[in-house]
C-alpha cells in the first residue's frame, strides 16, 4: 500500500473514533459547539473514505481510454471535499443560530471538555502525519486532508474555550458564539482547497518560478537556438511541459533526440516528488508566429504571409 492510501486509511480510522465520542458527548450535552464538531468528523470520516479511492484511481497507469492516467481524479476529490466541507459550515451556522434565538442550555461540560482535549490531542498528532506524508509524496489530496485536519484543530481548540467559557460564567450563549465562528472559519478555510482543485482541473499553467526555471534549462542549452510555445499544466501526480526548441536546420535527428534528452533530465529533476511528461517539438526555425496564428483562427491562405 503506498504512503498516501496509507495515510486516508489512517485519518479514515481516526475520524470515526472522533465521531463516536464528540456524537455521544454532543447529543447527550446539547453543545452546538461539541456537535458541530461531531457532524464536521462525520464528514471528515466520509471524505477520507472518499479519498482512499480517489488515490487509488489516480495511481492507476494510463491505458487504452485513458492516455493521461487518471491523475485529476485527485482535482475531483479535492473540490468536493471542499464542497463538503462549506456545507458543514453553512449547517454550523445554522445550529447556531437556533441556538442563540431558542437560549438552550448546555449539559454535561465537564464530560464535553474531556471529549475535546482528548479530540485535541487526537487531531494534532493526525495532522503532523499527514503532513509528513504531504512533504515527502506532494499529493494534492493529503495536502487537502491535512489542511482539513488543521483547520479541524483549531475549530476543537475554540470548542474547549467556548466550553470552559461556558463553564466559568455559566453564560450558554457562549456555546453558540463560539459556533458560528467556527462555521464561519470552516467554510473560509474550504476555498483554498476547491480553488486548487479547479485549477488543475482547468489545466492552469505550472508556478510561474517553475516555468521561468524550464525556460531557463531550455535557453540554456548550448546547441538550442531559441524556443518558443512553452505550455505547462499539471494533474496532481503528472507534470505535463510542451514545448518547440529551434534547432540548427542541418542537425540529424539523433542528434536532435540527444539534445531533447538532455534538457528532460535537467527538467525532471526540479521537482523528483512528481512524474513528468514531456513533448519537445523540433523546428529549424522560429515559427513562433505561425503557430499563434493558427491558434487564433488565421485562415490558412494568411499564413505564408505571416511567416514573412
Amino acid at each position: 500500500m503506498s504512503p498516501q492510501k496509507r495515510a486516508t486509511v489512517v485519518s479514515t480510522t481516526v475520524a470515526t473514533l472522533l465521531v463516536f465520542v464528540k456524537l455521544t458527548i454532543g447529543i447527550a450535552s446539547g453543545s452546538v459547539a461539541v456537535l458541530a464538531s461531531a457532524i464536521d468528523s462525520l464528514l471528515d470520516m466520509a471524505v477520507s473514505m472518499f479519498n482512499f479511492f480517489a488515490i487509488k484511481k489516480s495511481e492507476e497507469d494510463p491505458d487504452d481510454f485513458y492516455h493521461y492516467g487518471k491523475g485529476k481524479i485527485q482535482a475531483i476529490a479535492s473540490v468536493i471535499e471542499g464542497t463538503i466541507i462549506t456545507i458543514s459550515g453553512i449547517y454550523i451556522i445554522y445550529v447556531a443560530i437556533e441556538k442563540l434565538i431558542h437560549g438552550s442550555e448546555t449539559k454535561l461540560l465537564t464530560p464535553s471538555i474531556m471529549a475535546m482535549l482528548f479530540s485535541i490531542v487526537v487531531t494534532y498528532l493526525l495532522v503532523k502525519y499527514l503532513l509528513r506524508i504531504a512533504r515527502e509524496t506532494d499529493n494534492l489530496v493529503i495536502k487537502a486532508d491535512a489542511l482539513h485536519y488543521k483547520t479541524d484543530l483549531w475549530s476543537n481548540a475554540a470548542v474547549l474555550v467556548a466550553l470552559g467559557l461556558v463553564y466559568l460564567t455559566d453564560l450558554h450563549a457562549i456555546d453558540a458564539i463560539f459556533g458560528l465562528g467556527i462555521g464561519i472559519y470552516i467554510i473560509y478555510s474550504a476555498y483554498e482547497i476547491i480553488v486548487e482543485g479547479i485549477e488543475i482541473l482547468l489545466d492552469k499553467s505550472l508556478d510561474g518560478e517553475m516555468v521561468a526555471q524550464i525556460g531557463e534549462i531550455i535557453s540554456n542549452h548550448p546547441e538550442v537556438t531559441s524556443y518558443h510555445w512553452l505550455k505547462t499544466r499539471t494533474d496532481g501526480i503528472t507534470n505535463f511541459v510542451e514545448f518547440h526548441m529551434v534547432l540548427r536546420p542541418n542537425m540529424l535527428l539523433l542528434e536532435a533526440h540527444r539534445i531533447a534528452d538532455e534538457v528532460e533530465d535537467k527538467i525532471m529533476k526540479l521537482d523528483p516528488k512528481r512524474r513528468w511528461m514531456i513533448t519537445p517539438h523540433f523546428d529549424p526555425y522560429d515559427d513562433e508566429d505561425i503557430n499563434r496564428a493558427m491558434l487564433h483562427g488565421t485562415p490558412l491562405v494568411d499564413l505564408e504571409k505571416v511567416s514573412h
